[in-house]
């Protein structure tokens, strides 16, 4: 009886195994396969109005990480070869002592671009707000999105389901510290797959508020050729 109850166990932590694993691979594999022909260089990538940057942590001192003076870095190269005409830069700003976004154009700045070309998104919590809020607030239909490769992926899905026609550019990667580029691939599965969920089935609601158009002018025009 015993050793019945055993092997039932063990056969269903098995299958629990199994399919746990199915759920986590799947989404990141689709992923994957979706942004592929959607990731370009600086140099191929198409020139659209917006490169959106999202953000990537703080150091202790309050200053971009080295993972986002990358995406930072890339954005600026796209902006002075004349890909796109504004960085939408968005990330966390959940309390006042916690400020993504602010960090994020003083690195900006500190590498040229014009502070009249750097729009904030300060409610840019997680991917799924940024690009919802890219559409909803900022009233941007196309950009390319800049971040690591690992980040992409799931990135390029997000925007695009949500309205935002994407394409992608990886950031650079500097050394960051031992093992982190393989955390944060490893990371992206169950972040993946949790995408998907809100994509298909929760569709959740972030931070909103008033419309903010990047370019009023220009998406007037869109609208009145469409």
């Amino acid at each position: 009886m015993f050793r019945r109850i055993i092997k039932k166990t063990i056969r269903f932590t098995l299958i629990l195994s199994v399919v746990g694993v199915i759920l986590l691979l799947t989404p990141q594999s689709l992923a994957q396969a979706y942004a592929q022909p959607r990731m370009k260089t600086v140099d191929s990538a198409p020139s659209l109005p917006v490169a959106i940057v999202f953000g990537a942590g703080l150091t202790r001192s309050g200053n971009a990480s080295a993972v986002l003076r990358d995406r930072i870095r890339a954005a600026a190269d796209l902006y002075f070869a004349g890909k796109v005409e504004k960085l939408l830069m968005s990330g966390d700003n959940s309390d006042i002592y916690y400020n993504e976004p602010s960090a994020m154009r003083e690195y900006a700045l500190s590498l040229g671009v014009p502070e009249a070309d750097i729009v904030l998104d300060f409610a840019g919590r997680r991917t799924y707000d940024t690009c919802y809020r890219a559409r909803a607030i900022f009233g941007v239909t196309d950009a390319i999105l800049v971040t690591q490769a690992y980040h992409l992926p799931r990135a390029l899905l997000t925007c695009n389901l949500l309205g935002v026609t994407a394409t992608g550019v990886p950031a650079y990667e500097s050394r960051y510290w031992r093992g982190a580029l393989e955390f944060w691939t490893i990371r992206e599965y169950p972040a993946t797959a949790a995408a998907f969920w809100d994509l298909f089935f929760a569709r959740p609601e972030p931070i909103l508020g008033e419309p903010e158009p990047i370019f009023y002018q220009e998406l007037q025009y869109r609208k009145q050729g469409e």
